[in-house]
């Protein structure tokens, strides 16, 4: 069983929507995304392993959760500053939508 949290650590997450503006795959890579995500504010790069399901091209316009405070990483040298929420269904990745059109930057809780 997993482990269960109360409230207050659920409320560390900056969970937001994102509007993907940008995609394109990772040079050397078969399974990452490098995204240009905006988030409301501000623009994020994040990096996600979703390449072998989605193409970049039909990313641009999507509207994601993110995991907005995420520290960042370098995945093959290119860095993330987020962390895109995604379904596991038989280990791959489904991206999960708004039922209609929310503004970039909307806080998920």
């Amino acid at each position: 069983m997993e482990e269960i949290i109360d409230i207050n650590e659920f409320a560390k997450l900056d969970l937001r929507i994102g509007k993907i503006e940008n995609a394109e795959r990772v040079k050397g890579s078969k399974k990452l995304i490098k995204l240009e995500v905006d988030v409301g504010a501000e623009t994020r790069q994040l990096v996600a392993g979703i390449a072998e399901e989605y193409t970049p091209e039909s990313l641009i316009g999507k509207l994601v959760p993110i995991l907005a405070n995420l520290k960042p990483v370098k995945l093959m040298g290119v860095e993330s500053q987020g962390m895109i929420l995604a379904v596991d269904v038989n280990g791959k990745p489904i991206l999960l939508h708004p039922d209609r059109d929310v503004p970039a930057g909307s806080r998920v809780r």
